[in-house]
Formats: C-alpha cells, structure tokens, sequence
C-alpha cells in the first residue's frame, strides 16, 4: 500500500495565504487569486470562503468541487521541477494545476490567458 503524499491532508486555508502572498507580491490581487481558483473548481466565491473557513483538505477540496472546468487539462509547462500534464494521479495533478495557475498569475500573465479563454 502506498503512502498518500502530506499535502491531501493539507488544509486549503493554511496554502491558501502563500497563493494569495504570492500574487500580491508581484502586484496582484487576493480577487484574482479567488477567480483562478473558482475557474478552476467550479466553487462560487462563497462556496470557496465556506471550504476555507472549514479547514478543508486538498484532496476533499478537489473531491468536492462543483465542476472541475474542462479547460484545466490545457495547463501545460513545469511546475517543481514537474511537468503538469505528465502526473498520473489526479489529486495531485489538480492541486499541480492550481500552483501553475498562481505562478502564472504571479509572473504577471493576463487573466485571459490564465484562465485559458
């Protein structure tokens, strides 16, 4: 049996302010951070607050999501030395999704492209 990696049992809410000091950083907004995240899992803004104040896991977190949108698989590149559409396993290539879309973001790429619009 294999061991599930530490992040699944990761609350979104404490990643949750490095994704959103990250962008700030670089002259971004928390809202942009919520936009990328709510495209991404289909959660609406007050789905995405409810799932932050409960602590939610990431592997809950992406079990839960209303609709992951279909676009996501168009996220291509590296994201820790990992290129994003070669994960096999799903969670992980969803919470893999996430990071490259803040880094992009944090890079200073347009909403649109980083939305995949």
């Amino acid at each position: 049996m294999t061991t599930k990696h530490r992040i699944y049992a990761t609350s979104v809410a404490s990643v949750y302010p490095y994704y959103v000091a990250k962008a700030e950083k670089k002259g971004r907004k928390k809202s942009e951070v919520d936009a990328i995240i709510c495209w991404l899992t289909g959660y609406t803004q007050r789905e995405l607050e409810g799932q932050l104040k409960k602590q939610t896991d990431f592997e809950t977190f992406f079990q839960e999501a209303p609709k992951l949108n279909p676009a996501r698989a168009l996220i291509k590149g590296v994201i820790c030395g990992v290129r994003v559409e070669e994960i096999q396993e799903p969670t992980m290539r969803e919470i893999r999704y996430l990071d490259k879309l803040v880094d992009e973001l944090a890079k200073g790429k347009a909403m649109e492209k980083i939305l995949r619009a």
